[in-house]
């Protein structure tokens, strides 16, 4: 290009003095800033509880069917499985918080946005049943009245012999908090799908289930339909 002449219509890339046409450019760049919002029929569950009582392992149970013997402490991890909603298919949203307490923003937070809280403990320490407490007290001063709301205590790993929680203890703590109770097993797999099953149950602002209902064919809404009537040949 001759001395002091100019390209016109054209753009610099990245601060480079590479010329491209102005036809060739996407005509909407932000598009690489887009984030997806959350879809409105996302239904959320959030997961409390101290480290070590099995959160994780729950989670990965019910969402995987596998199970670790190692524990990998958690900062956040966010599950998706597909459920039915009102007879329509929806995403159930599993968040398996950490069990520190460094991080009360985020538990603030994920608390706001949950629909329905499993608080895990293990039968095998009194004290993560009574760090569960705080936990329980700041869902009820976010979500005011819990009345309504699926909360599930759980106390975990019911599979070990040595017990400093007993089925009773648990069962008195849920009944004064005014939610559901459970044991299970994440490691046998005791009574992890019936966990969340029973949560989703617990809700009453909508029907949710872990079956998700098949189209029927023309033939067997026909045999629905004839059935139980007499037809004459």
């Amino acid at each position: 290009m001759a001395a002091g002449s100019r390209r016109t219509g054209g753009t610099r890339d990245n601060g480079l003095d590479i010329w491209q046409p102005r036809d060739k450019l996407p005509k909407d760049r932000s598009i690489r800033l887009r984030v997806m919002p959350e879809q409105s029929n996302d239904y959320r569950v959030v997961v409390f509880g101290a480290g070590g009582v099995g959160k994780s392992s729950l989670v990965l149970r019910f969402v995987r069917g596998t199970f670790r013997e190692s524990y990998i402490p958690t900062i956040e991890d966010t599950y998706r499985q597909v459920i039915s909603c009102n007879k329509n298919v929806c995403t159930l949203q599993i968040t398996d918080t950490t069990g520190s307490h460094q991080f009360p923003a985020m538990q603030r937070l994920s608390i706001s946005k949950g629909h329905a809280f499993i608080l895990v403990y293990s039968i095998t320490s009194r004290q993560s049943l009574e760090e569960l407490k705080p936990i329980f007290d700041v869902i009820c001063e976010i979500k005011g009245d819990i009345d309504g709301i699926p909360i599930m205590l759980v106390g975990n790993k019911c599979d070990e012999a040595c017990r400093e929680v007993s089925t009773k203890d648990g069962a008195d703590i849920a009944k004064q908090w005014g939610c559901a109770f459970l044991e299970t097993s994440a490691k046998t797999n005791f009574n992890v799908k019936e966990l969340f099953q029973d949560l989703l149950q617990l809700e009453k602002r909508r029907t949710m289930s872990l079956q998700l209902e098949s189209k029927k064919s023309k033939s067997q809404k026909r045999r629905e339909k004839l059935k139980g009537k007499c037809v004459v040949m």
